[in-house]
């Protein structure tokens, strides 16, 4: 998801607009970046209505700090990301304590033709493999793969340095590579 410095601006503009109480600025911040907090929230959680809480979380917070938002401090996309990212970590702390095989596996909802079904057991192994990965790889992973950032927006969002980024997605790219080595088959990628 590429972001490019209009759309920044108008989200900082709605953001403000909101925070002199239009309501309508609300609706489109809300129908634009909800689905971002969602689909983040997703991936680093594997629990659909877990992440729907994260992501009403993280857009309360948004809410909130409107009236005290500072143009031109940082991206609205990118607090809410390293927000959302936030709130993820919390849980995940508190689940420490629950074996991995009791954590539910992320949904599928696809069903139907072959290529439907292969594609969406290509998305659970990848989801489960994103899970076994540790937090702070988990992280730089979607935000750079899944959700498209650039590693200068994900060291912001998860207040470390360009280099620590780029070394966490290498090591999360080589522990999805092995956690999935062994499912090329299952997965229909003998003949990729």
């Amino acid at each position: 998801m590429a972001f490019d410095l209009g759309q920044e601006a108008e989200e900082a503009d709605l953001l403000a607009r909101f925070g002199a109480g239009d309501e309508v600025a609300a609706r489109l911040l809300a129908t634009r970046l909800t689905p971002l907090a969602l689909r983040v929230a997703v991936r680093m959680l594997g629990d659909r209505v877990e992440a729907e809480d994260v992501a009403q979380e993280a857009m309360l917070r948004l809410w909130r700090m409107a009236p005290d938002w500072q143009p031109g401090s940082a991206k609205v996309s990118t607090w809410l990301y390293r927000v959302t990212v936030n709130l993820c970590s919390d849980r995940l702390r508190r689940r420490r304590n629950v074996a991995l095989d009791t954590v539910p596996e992320p949904e599928d909802g696809a069903a139907g033709v072959p290529e439907q079904m292969m594609d969406a057991d290509r998305a659970a192994a990848l989801e489960a493999a994103l899970l076994r990965l540790p937090e702070r790889q988990r992280q730089a992973v979607v935000l750079r793969h899944l959700e498209g950032l650039g590693n200068p927006e994900i060291a912001a969002i998860m207040d470390i340095g360009v280099e620590a980024v780029e070394s966490l997605v290498a090591r999360g790219k080589r522990g999805l590579v092995a956690a999935l080595a062994g499912q090329r088959e299952e997965l229909g990628y003998e003949n990729d």
